[in-house]
């Protein structure tokens, strides 16, 4: 190879060259791959991929500095999420305790089946100093790090010993982030002394790459199965999941569903796939679900899943789908969701084997009276959202669930919700009126808390003329608060909705159901006895989100509240509406699970409340069942 045809460069100084030529293409659209790049620069990558970065400069790779390693991730994902996983954000950190501040993020994204790639720094592989300062010793093997911790979580690892190596891990790399099938988070351990190496490069290595977003469409004789399973069905339930989203399906699902009758249900990632008002959309499905999809469910002889990995709240820990005959059709990308339950499958992205199935399907509907039924059951879980939204007293210090009425009657179309643990989940699954594909944007694949505020900030990046919220309890607000300083820093605006209820809400309810009386659930002080139920802690979490530089407005009542969230939405600053609501051990306001979740209870114990707890779950769980 002649001197002209290669470039002299680090190892970080081509990778970030490389990144920044990659791109995906969908649907005739391209899109570039890695987008940007979130760090927090320690030894392990300070002198490698942050002089890199600067040296390159924001035309190639624009740098986003963050504060907390695992949020850096939660808002890549965010930004991947919102852009359909056609485009993605990478993330730098020193070697030691920002490699394994990743690990958190890194599940999410691989449980959510999200794009982000992951640049942690790493130990020395020249070893010219053994131990460095933060190298895990590991007395039976000389080649692990703390990095090794990332395998697990990522769905391709693979640690760049010398610069050739770079070649094939980086190319691997984009293989697996672009591939919807197989996507997640990607991990490239990079040794430090080996991101300063100088290294030949060809030239090819730098010039644009695309990456082709297959859509494959489903197998003929798949279809034909289907289709007969479906005519043959007289209760069918569609389920729609996170793969109608990422898949751009929404528009597919419609036409079918238009064609067919055949009602929907959704998870929390498949919310959306269906305007809330269309007359086949009978909202949530699972423990947080609705009366009347949770009903269906029951009742449904063919499950439809499109785009679902069946997690235990959709299922009810397999106690929902209780006809003794249903049998499963699922439709997914990936072989391995397609043939939970024993199901029938259609291998393909969503949208093909929507559309394939709606073509083979003409002329085909559910009888009237199965609409009928169904549309009551919508009318009437109407009427119990109207219920839970509604205020009586607008003086008066409001409910969570009527801090979702006001904020229903702020949003347009156009506004993303964002959440991820806590009480609240429960409540948007059952409640919120999603307008839009994209507005309802749960992360609850993996529930961590800490996710909203940066999740948000990947969200505003992705979609800058779209309003942002961060719904957020104040158990999530201590974990992670830290990106308010960099939402403040950038510009991006996002507005914060903080509910203080002094504790975990959700856990505490949790814990008074499984017989362990919501012991250590409450933010109070100890009491006489030594137990936390004195009074609430004085913390004021308004005054610490305007100290790290947001707008705060404070709202004492329901009629404060809209005023203040109205305000937020026309701001161009980001801004926290603070609002206490009920304490944490008392309920939100929202209508009941409407289905089980499998959590084990004591099977000896002393205490009334759980021995009856145990009774409660020997009851529920004698209707568990294996789909085979």
């Amino acid at each position: 190879m002649n001197a002209s045809a290669v470039r002299r460069l680090t190892v970080a100084q081509a990778l970030v060259e490389f990144l920044a030529h990659q791109y995906t293409e969908r649907d005739g659209r391209r899109h570039r791959l890695i987008n940007a790049t979130w760090g927090i620069f320690g030894h392990g990558n300070v002198a490698g991929l942050g002089q890199a970065l600067l040296e390159s400069g924001p035309d190639t790779m624009p740098y986003l500095q963050g504060r907390n390693e695992q949020a850096m991730v939660h808002a890549a994902v965010g930004y991947a999420r919102q852009n359909n996983r056609l485009a993605a954000q990478a993330v730098t950190t020193s070697i030691g305790p920002g490699a394994t501040n990743l690990v958190t993020g890194a599940a999410l994204a691989t449980v959510n089946r999200l794009p982000v790639l992951l640049l942690p720094g790493d130990i020395f592989a020249t070893r010219p100093a053994d131990p460095v300062l933060q190298q895990l010793e590991v007395p039976y093997a000389g080649d692990i790090s703390v990095n090794d911790a990332l395998r697990p979580v990522s769905r391709y690892f693979d640690r760049v010993m010398r610069p050739e190596a770079l070649i094939p891990a980086a190319l691997q790399a984009m293989r697996v982030l672009a591939d919807p099938a197989e996507t997640g988070a990607v991990t490239l351990a990079l040794p430090q002394d080996v991101q300063a190496e100088a290294f030949d490069w060809p030239e090819e290595f730098f010039a644009d790459r695309v990456w082709h977003v297959r859509r494959p469409a489903p197998e003929a004789a798949e279809v034909a199965v289907a289709v007969r399973a479906v005519r043959a069905a007289r209760r069918p339930l569609i389920v729609a999941g996170g793969g109608v989203h990422h898949s751009e399906a929404e528009g597919a699902l419609r036409a079918l569903v238009d064609a067919t009758g055949i009602p929907v249900a959704s998870t929390q990632a498949g919310k959306g796939s269906l305007r809330y008002d269309h007359p086949a959309d009978i909202g949530g499905i699972g423990h947080t679900g609705t009366a009347v999809a949770d009903d269906l469910a029951r009742a449904a002889d063919l499950v439809i899943g499109v785009g679902t990995r069946y997690s235990d709240f959709t299922t009810a820990s397999a106690t929902l789908f209780a006809d003794p005959a249903v049998r499963f059709l699922n439709l997914n990308i990936a072989p391995f969701d397609a043939h939970k339950l024993a199901a029938t499958t259609l291998v393909a992205d969503a949208r093909a084997a929507l559309e394939a199935l709606t073509a083979e399907l003409a002329g085909h509907r559910v009888d009237e009276a199965y609409e009928a039924e169904y549309r009551t059951g919508k009318t009437a879980w109407e009427r119990r959202v109207d219920a839970a939204y509604a205020a009586a007293d607008e003086t008066a210090r409001p409910s969570q669930t009527q801090v979702l009425g006001a904020l229903d009657a702020v949003v347009g179309d156009e506004d993303v919700v964002i959440n991820a643990a806590g009480s609240l989940p429960g409540d948007l699954h059952k409640l919120w009126r999603a307008r839009s594909p994209r507005q309802y944007h749960l992360e609850y694949g993996y529930s961590c808390m800490g996710y909203e505020i940066p999740g948000a900030i990947g969200v505003r990046l992705a979609a800058p003329d779209r309003p942002v919220w961060a719904l957020v309890g104040d158990g999530t607000y201590l974990m992670m608060p830290t990106e308010i300083v960099t939402a403040v820093q950038e510009g991006i605006n996002i507005n914060i909705v903080l509910f203080q209820n002094h504790g975990y809400a959700s856990i505490g309810g949790l814990s008074e159901a499984t017989g362990a009386e919501r012991f250590g659930t409450a933010y109070r002080f100890r009491d006489a006895d030594g137990q936390y139920t004195g009074d609430p802690l004085p913390v004021d979490l308004a005054a610490n989100a305007a100290s790290l530089g947001m707008d705060v407005l404070r709202a004492k009542s329901v009629r404060e509240l809209r005023e203040a969230l109205a305000a937020a939405r026309a701001s161009d600053r980001p801004t926290c509406v603070y609002v206490e609501t009920e304490t944490a051990d008392t309920v939100s306001g929202a209508p009941g699970a409407q289905a089980w979740w499998d959590v084990p209870v004591a099977r000896t114990a002393t205490r009334p409340a759980a021995v009856k707890a145990r009774e409660d779950y020997d009851r529920q769980a004698a209707a568990r069942r294996r789909h085979l």
